[in-house]
């Protein structure tokens, strides 16, 4: 009857969302809320750590639900892309400011500067794979805040330098694994820490690593 069904409908719905088992593409969701979530300093690392174990564990929705019930999902970022292709020729490029760390990148770079910026990057993995071909004048810096490791004994060189700032203790947990191949033809790759604000100066906030 008509109101059989009516009363069917308004109870099964919910019920029928929370139970619903949840997939691996659902747990990476959530991990990636709770990490861009700890990255804007909502969640503390231990919280984050607590979390993002959970979140592998869940088997319904609901499970996944009450890890993020206090955070605002707004304006959240949109799924990481798997690959990002940049071919630079002459000129300066950049990445700053609040941008989409991929999970790949391949880079050609030849007679021009790009940077990329981690200050403010939103990270929601735990490794990027940079794939490099520098030619003559490409050049590549990457500005790593603490937390933010950089690997590149994957690059074979013939020409150019790479300086990397030196990996200082225990002071920070590794948000960001960077692992560079490829090869350089005669361009440079430095990794250093962001400059100095006007306040830092003047606060003279004491720092570790190299400030080039």
């Amino acid at each position: 009857m008509p109101g059989d069904i009516s009363r069917a409908e308004d109870s099964s719905p919910r019920h029928q969302v929370s139970d619903q088992r949840v997939s691996h593409r659902d747990r990476d969701q959530a991990v990636e809320i709770l990490q861009v979530a700890a990255g804007d300093g909502r969640l503390t690392v231990a919280e984050l750590d607590e979390r993002v174990e959970a979140a592998l564990a869940a088997r319904t929705a609901s499970d996944l639900a009450a890890l993020t019930a206090d955070l605002p999902l707004e304006g959240m970022p949109p799924q990481a892309r798997e690959v990002i292709q940049i071919d630079q020729r002459f000129g300066e490029g950049k990445r700053a400011g609040r941008w989409l760390v991929p999970r790949r990148m391949e880079i050609r770079l030849m007679f021009s500067d790009l940077k990329l910026d981690f200050t403010e990057a939103v990270i929601t993995h735990d490794t990027l794979h940079i794939e490099v071909d520098l030619r003559i004048g490409g050049n590549l810096t990457l500005v790593t805040p603490p937390g933010i490791v950089v690997d590149a004994d994957d690059v074979t060189y013939s020409r150019g330098d790479i300086k990397l700032r030196p990996v200082t203790g225990q002071d920070a947990p590794v948000r960001l694994r960077v692992v560079l191949g490829g090869k350089s033809t005669g361009g440079d790759i430095v990794a250093r820490l962001p400059r100095r604000t006007p306040r830092q100066w003047l606060q003279r906030k004491p720092r570790t690593g190299n400030d080039r």
